[in-house]
């Protein structure tokens, strides 16, 4: 049964965005556009961040260098699946999203993957609504994850994909990863109230 009703998943959802990520408002707006979805959540759904792909490919690398951003800064309020010491990629996603399936009564998963797109949109953080699908751009066949998707466009798409994505510049990635990161960290501790100092005082 579930726990006061069936969770609320956020009502009068706030548009997709996109925008870059040098750009020095980005986070700031970022914070506030996930805080605006998080707060709508009951305060007892847990929040589930899954960070989708491999450490073995610059440009993929962006979802675990997020992951592991998030896990240095300790906040407890969420639990956290995809770091660059255990991945979430192609071959452990299912099995990943079983195990989330099995340990969390209605989860809100906010999923977070890199992928390629236009020349103009290189470098640009994008949050919408519904699932990501992984693999989409390089022709695999994954499940669908995700109440929100956030997405990094790290390179230019169309062509020899793979290629593109071993070839992307570890720097542009690293400077996503951390926007993305402290942006979501803020919102989860604006939302949750819940900081590493305060989670160890309760311990």
């Amino acid at each position: 049964m579930k726990p006061f009703g069936i969770p609320a998943k956020p009502a009068d959802k706030p548009a997709s965005i996109k925008l870059p990520h040098s750009d020095n408002r980005t986070p700031e707006m970022l914070a506030a556009y996930f805080t605006s979805i998080l707060k709508k959540l009951p305060s007892y759904q847990p929040i589930v961040i899954v960070c989708v792909g491999t450490d073995r490919s610059t440009g993929d690398s962006l979802g675990p260098l997020v992951g592991s951003n998030l896990k240095k800064r300790g906040n407890h309020s969420y639990s956290l699946y995809g770091t660059l010491d255990e991945p979430v990629h192609a071959i452990n996603l299912a099995d990943t999203l079983t195990t989330i399936g099995d340990s969390y009564r209605q989860p809100f998963i906010v999923a977070i993957d890199a992928c390629l797109g236009q020349v103009s949109s290189v470098g640009s953080i994008q949050v919408g609504h519904g699932p990501l699908k992984p693999g989409a751009g390089v022709n695999k066949e994954l499940p669908a994850v995700g109440d929100i998707h956030v997405t990094g466009i790290v390179n230019v798409g169309g062509f020899m994909e793979y290629f593109v994505l071993q070839n992307t510049r570890l720097s542009l990635v690293m400077n996503m990863s951390d926007v993305i990161a402290s942006s979501l960290h803020q919102a989860l501790y604006t939302v949750r109230h819940v900081s590493p100092t305060s989670a160890l005082m309760s311990e």
